[in-house]
C-alpha cells in the first residue's frame, strides 16, 4: 500500500471536506461486488466502483492511496469489551497461557519484583486451572509467598472469580461475611465483586489512562473502529466509564459506546445512571449469572463436576422490572446470561415486560443478551420472537470447546456440544453482534470470525461472510445504527485496509464445497480463514475518515 498527497491547487473559495481516493485493490461492498476503488469525502463514503471509473476523481482528491492489491473492508466492531481491564492485561501481568500453577506463581513473583514503586494494588488476569497439570488454583499461602506480602488481585480468565492476597483481603471491608468468600481459595459472587472493587478503586488516574490508551491503540492496530464498553458497578466504576469516554473523545482512535449494567431498587436507578454517564444502554454486564469456568453460570441441572447448579443473581421478575424501566425511558436494556437457567430468566422477564407494555414496544428497542451460550431450540425461537440481540463471543468456543475442553469438564459432552449455536440463531433471524469480552479472550477480530466459521461443533458453524457481518454491521445494528458498518455511498467512512492472500467465499460446512472464487457468484470475497493459515495483517485503520492506525 502506497499513498501520495496531491499539492494544493489554486485558491477557489471555501474548500469542502477532505477527499481520499483508494484504488488498485479490492473493496468489500454490497454496492459493487467487483469494486476495486473507493472515494471518501470527509467522514463519509462518497463512491465505490472500478479503477477505470476512479480516474474521474483522481484530479480532485486531496490524497490518493494506491492499495497495491490490498483489501478494504468496514472496520470491525467489538461489541463487548472491558477497556481498563484489557489494558491492564496488555501492559501488566497477563497469566493467559501459563502452562502450570508453578509457572503462574513464578510470574507473580517476577511481576511484583519488577515494580519500581512498591505499594498500592497490583492487578493481573488470565489464570485458568483447568489446563494446569496440578489441576487446582494456588492456596492463599502459596499466593502470599509468591507476592512477597504485596496486595495483588488476579482475575480468573472468565473474570467471575479471582485470587486475592491477604494484603488485598485486608483492604476489603466485610469480605469474610460475603457470599462467595473462601478463606483459602478463589473468591466468587459478592466476595469477588467486593475485592475487585477494592482493587480497581486503588488505581491511580494515570494507571487507568495508560491502560485505556493501550486498549484503544491495540484495537486500532487490529482494524477495530468501534468498541462497546460493558461497564457496571460490579465490574468497573462510574469514574472508569467517564474517563474512557473522555479519552476516546479527545484522541483519534476507535469510537467507544458505553453500557452501564446496574439494576437499582425499582429498576430505574440504573437507567438514570446510564443516562447521566452518556451510556447507550442500561445493560452490558448486568449479571443474571456468572460463568461456566467458575461454576457460577446458572443451570437447570447440576454441573457434571460439581453438585450444584451455579449462581442466580437476578430473577425473572427483576429482569422484567428493568426491561420495563428501560423501555419506558426509550433506552436499551441488556443482561449477562450464560447458563440455560439464566437465559430462561431473561426470556421470561422480557416476555412479562412485553405483556405489560406491549410486545411491539419492547421489541423495538432490541434489548441485548450478552454471551447467551446455553440455548436450545425453544430459547432460540424466543430470542427471535422477543426481538433480542445476541451479543456473543465465538472465541469462547475456540478456547473452551471441543472434546477435551473446559465445557466438557463442566457439563459433559452432550450439553457442551449444544453451546453457542450460532447457525441456529441466524436461521431464526436473531441479530448477532460479535465481541471478545476482552480481557476474557483477546481482541482478535479475524480470529473471532474464524472461530465462528470453524466452530468446534459442526452444526453451529456459519459462513465467513455471515460471521464477518456479525463482527462489523452487527455491532452497529446492536446500537440501532443500521446504516453503518458497510461501505456504500453515504455510510460512515470507518474502514480498514488489509494485506491478504487470495480472496474466497467460504461455506460453513466442510461436507459441501468449502470455498469458491467464481466471479459469477457476484459475492465479494474475504480472506481464507482456514485454521493454520495466517490471519490478515492490518495496514491502515480509519475512523470517520481519520486515520487512527498506519502500519510502519
Amino acid at each position: 500500500m502506497t499513498e501520495r498527497t496531491l499539492p494544493p491547487g489554486p485558491p477557489s473559495g471555501r474548500r469542502g471536506p477532505r477527499t481520499v481516493l483508494l484504488r488498485g485493490g479490492a473493496v468489500y461492498s454490497p454496492a459493487d461486488p467487483f469494486a476495486t476503488a473507493m472515494l471518501v469525502e470527509g467522514e463519509h463514503v462518497a463512491w465505490v466502483g472500478s479503477d477505470g471509473a476512479a480516474e474521474a476523481y483522481a484530479g480532485v482528491a486531496d490524497e490518493i492511496v494506491e492499495l497495491d492489491g490490498a483489501l478494504v473492508t468496514p472496520a470491525f466492531v467489538d461489541a463487548h469489551v472491558h477497556a481498563t481491564s484489557t489494558g491492564l492485561a496488555l501492559t501488566g501481568l497477563d497469566l493467559t497461557g501459563s502452562p502450570s500453577l508453578a509457572a503462574a506463581l513464578a510470574a507473580v513473583t517476577a511481576f511484583v519484583a519488577a515494580q519500581d514503586a512498591p505499594g498500592g494494588v497490583l492487578i493481573g488476569h488470565g489464570w485458568d486451572e483447568t489446563a494446569w497439570p496440578e489441576g487446582r488454583p494456588p492456596t492463599l499461602a502459596e499466593l502470599d509467598a509468591a507476592a512477597a506480602g504485596a496486595a495483588v488481585y488476579l482475575s480468573r480468565t472468565d473474570v467471575h472469580s479471582a485470587l486475592a492476597t491477604s494484603a488485598l483481603r485486608a483492604l476489603t471491608a466485610g469480605l469474610a461475611e460475603r457470599p462467595g468468600h473462601s478463606a483459602d481459595g478463589p473468591l466468587t459472587r459478592d466476595a469477588h465483586h467486593a475485592v475487585r472493587q477494592a482493587a480497581l478503586a486503588r488505581l491511580t488516574p494515570e494507571q487507568r489512562r495508560r491502560a485505556q490508551r493501550a486498549t484503544l491503540a491495540r484495537a486500532a492496530e487490529l482494524g477495530i473502529g468501534s468498541l462497546h464498553e460493558c461497564a457496571g458497578p460490579e465490574i468497573s466504576s462510574e469514574a472508569d466509564v467517564t474517563a474512557l469516554l473522555a479519552l476516546a473523545a479527545e484522541q483519534e482512535g476507535p469510537e467507544v459506546f458505553a453500557y452501564w449494567g446496574e439494576l437499582g431498587g425499582d429498576g430505574r436507578t440504573g437507567v438514570e445512571t446510564a443516562r447521566r454517564l452518556g451510556a447507550v444502554g442500561a445493560g452490558g454486564d448486568l449479571f443474571v449469572d456468572g460463568a461456566l469456568g467458575s461454576h457460577t453460570a446458572c443451570l437447570h441441572t447440576p454441573y457434571a463436576d460439581a453438585e450444584h447448579t451455579g449462581t442466580s443473581y437476578l430473577s425473572a421478575e427483576q429482569v422484567a422490572e428493568h426491561v420495563v424501566a428501560c423501555t419506558e425511558a426509550g433506552l436499551q436494556a441488556g443482561f449477562h446470561a450464560i447458563g440455560d437457567a439464566a437465559v430462561t430468566a431473561v426470556l421470561d422477564g422480557v416476555r412479562a415486560a412485553g405483556e405489560r407494555l406491549g410486545a411491539g414496544r419492547v421489541k423495538a428497542l432490541r434489548h441485548r443478551v450478552e454471551h447467551a451460550e446455553a440455548l436450545d431450540d425453544k430459547s432460540v425461537a424466543a430470542f427471535a420472537e422477543l426481538g433480542l440481540t445476541a451479543s456473543v463471543q465465538p472465541a469462547f468456543d475456540a478456547a473452551w470447546g471441543g472434546p477435551d475442553g473446559m465445557y466438557v469438564q463442566r457439563l459433559g459432552a452432550e450439553r457442551a456440544a449444544a453451546l453457542n449455536p450460532f447457525a441456529a440463531l441466524l436461521r431464526a433471524g436473531v441479530p448477532l453482534a460479535f465481541g471478545s469480552d476482552a480481557p476474557v479472550t483477546p481482541l482478535d477480530p479475524w480470529g473471532t470470525v474464524r472461530a465462528a466459521a470453524f466452530h468446534r461443533t459442526l452444526d453451529h458453524r456459519i459462513s465467513v461472510r455471515a460471521a464477518f457481518t456479525a463482527h462489523t454491521r452487527g455491532g452497529w445494528r446492536a446500537i440501532g445504527r443500521d446504516q453503518d458498518g458497510v461501505l456504500v455511498p453515504g455510510a460512515i467512512a470507518s474502514y480498514a485496509v488489509w494485506a491478504a492472500d487470495e480472496l474466497v467465499v467460504q461455506a460453513p460446512d466442510s461436507r459441501v464445497a468449502g470455498w469458491s472464487t467464481d466471479p459469477r457468484s457476484g459475492t465479494p470475497g474475504l480472506p481464507d480463514l482456514t485454521p493454520g493459515r495466517p490471519l490478515p495483517a492490518c495496514l491502515r485503520t480509519v475512523v470517520r475518515g481519520r486515520t487512527v492506525h498506519l502500519a510502519g
